[in-house]
């Protein structure tokens, strides 16, 4: 796993959205819904995304994902989690031979495959990282003993925003940036991101850029 980026304000998620939406984020526009999932429909699909993430971070991005940035990654992770995974699916995304989690009931899982809640009431596929925590989540807490995997980590920073994923041992994310030499992909030890050198980034109660940990609405 690589550990060696310093995020910078430039390389955020959702940048430009602050005349659109507060930039205070509040509890959540979903979370007087009832999750759909129970909670063992909760378990695996949160098995599901973070096999996927861990895939991402392990093997590099796949094709198959083509919005690379914070928001993009949950948003990939999360559809291709709702998605029937058959024999061709596995092969396109190198997971043969692996233990994978059983499938969801598609009459579950399709309609709330790429139906991300926007800001202006629309419904589709995209969504920022700003209105993804916005429309689509429920507060949990700032302290990372209150997360489960598949939890949201979001940072504000008044125009911009930022979204890491806690793995369950380790926290994932990307940059918002990618090259040639850099996939923009990155996982952190918890105790890494809490030591490192600029403040902002720390996931702790008391750092005023970490909003807190955030729970996807469906999700029980």
């Amino acid at each position: 796993m690589r550990n060696t980026f310093s995020p910078t304000r430039r390389q955020l998620c959702g940048a430009g959205l602050a005349g659109v939406l507060t930039s205070h984020v509040p509890a959540s526009l979903a979370a007087d819904a009832a999750p759909p999932l129970d909670a063992a429909q909760s378990r695996v699909l949160r098995d599901w995304i973070t096999v996927l993430i861990h895939a991402q971070v392990e093997q590099g991005p796949t094709p198959r994902w083509t919005h690379r940035d914070c928001a993009g990654l949950v948003r990939f992770a999360v559809a291709e989690a709702l998605r029937p995974h058959d024999l061709a699916w596995r092969q396109a995304m190198g997971l043969m031979g692996q233990r994978l989690p059983p499938d969801l009931d598609p009459q579950l899982t399709a309609p709330l495959r790429n139906q991300w809640r926007r800001a202006d009431g629309s419904q589709g596929a995209f969504v920022s990282a700003l209105e993804l925590v916005q429309g689509n989540t429920r507060f949990i807490g700032r302290q990372l003993a209150q997360a489960q995997a598949a939890d949201l980590l979001f940072y504000d920073f008044g125009d911009d925003q930022h979204l890491m994923v806690w793995m369950g041992r380790y926290i994932a994310y990307h940059t918002g940036r990618h090259d040639a030499h850099d996939n923009g992909l990155r996982a952190l030890r918890p105790s890494q991101l809490m030591a490192w050198n600029d403040t902002r980034w720390r996931p702790a109660s008391d750092n005023p850029n970490f909003v807190g940990l955030y729970r996807l609405a469906f999700i029980a």
